[in-house]
């Protein structure tokens, strides 16, 4: 993205679900306003975790479909495409398929990431206590990935069931 204002900034997972909303939606708030299209619109990139290996996941604002607070989220140089196109941002899917998988390789340890998911969920810090898998992603990517599939979903979803929908989907034990 072109001429992006870049932003490192945390956000705790901490709190309620309303509180940890509150948080991204105040940071945005400070965000200056377009004049129009193309080079006038403005223009961010929020770099908000940082994975063991050393790549970032940054947000994406606005996102390609403009509506209000929403973001797209973005890993640096993992490609979650599956065909020959390049693509930073996971899709639901990319994550699900990837627990699938994790879930079929060892039953036992994945019903200790689905606790982990679970209390990202619930609105606690992340662990993930060094859970290794042989294939996919890694635990700290799935985490907080996970951690920012459930805000974007309380942002553009709240009168709904926000996180949940994204919850909904994650493969039981």
């Amino acid at each position: 993205m072109v001429n992006a204002n870049k932003i490192e900034k945390f956000f705790s997972n901490s709190g309620t679900r309303n509180e940890v909303r509150e948080r991204v939606i105040a940071e945005f708030l400070k965000e200056a306003p377009g004049t129009g299209n193309g080079e006038n619109q403005s223009k961010y990139l929020y770099f908000v975790e940082t994975l063991k290996d050393g790549n970032r996941i940054y947000l994406e604002r606005p996102a390609n479909l403009h509506n209000g607070f929403d973001f797209l989220i973005n890993v640096e140089n993992i490609n979650f495409s599956t065909t020959n196109r390049i693509k930073y941002n996971p899709s639901h899917d990319n994550i699900f398929n990837d627990l699938k998988a994790k879930k079929a390789e060892s039953p036992e340890n994945y019903k200790k990431l689905y606790k982990l998911i679970e209390d990202v969920y619930n609105c606690n810090e992340i662990q993930d206590k060094n859970l290794k898998f042989k294939e996919g992603y890694s635990v700290d990517l799935i985490l907080k990935v996970a951690k920012w599939f459930f805000i974007e979903q309380d942002i553009r979803y709240w009168n709904y069931s926000g996180r949940a929908m994204f919850m909904s989907g994650v493969p039981t034990p």
